[in-house]
């Protein structure tokens, strides 16, 4: 038997207010898991030493089961 225990996915926004909304998004919308961690890091593309493009990073998981549910169930 195979069971889901947590994904973590990874996605890019272009403001440090879309990050911010996206993890309060995802929190609200749970419903078959929980948001067990998440982080957001800015990220800048360099050109000779001037930025070129910004944008942020932002990695959530989400856990659906805990590793020994089944044991505690039987």
């Amino acid at each position: 038997m195979r069971i889901l225990l947590n994904n973590t996915e990874t996605y890019r926004v272009d403001t440090e207010e879309e990050a911010k909304a996206l993890i309060e998004e995802m929190k609200e919308n749970a419903s078959d898991y929980i948001v067990d961690s998440y982080s957001s890091v800015r990220k800048e593309k360099k050109k000779k030493g001037e930025i070129i493009a910004e944008g942020y990073q932002v990695k959530i998981t989400k856990k659906y089961s805990d590793f020994w549910v089944m044991e505690e169930a039987e």
